[in-house]
């Protein structure tokens, strides 16, 4: 028996396994944000009177690294659901 895959299903699986490896991205930002939260803490330990430019910091930091993994999120959900590919079948 002869299984023949059409170019939609071959695009459809493509993109799934793509959508799968943008949600890697999610990876990094993680690990930066615990590692700078880490750094954070240990700052404010160090100078207790600088508590408010440090928190500002790091959180302006945590926003810029943070925007990897959204934009993984959004690549993935766009080659799950709104596909541009399929249509060009």
């Amino acid at each position: 028996m002869e299984t023949l895959i059409t170019g939609k299903a071959l695009v459809l699986a493509a993109s799934a396994i793509g959508a799968g490896l943008a949600m890697i991205a999610g990876i990094g930002p993680g690990i930066g944000q615990g590692f700078a939260a880490g750094k954070g803490a240990e700052a404010v330990g160090r100078q207790p009177e600088s508590q408010g430019d440090i928190v500002r910091t790091m959180l302006l930091g945590a926003a810029v690294a943070e925007t990897t993994g959204i934009y993984g999120l959004v690549i993935a959900l766009i080659l799950l659901f709104a596909n541009p590919l399929v249509g060009m079948l």
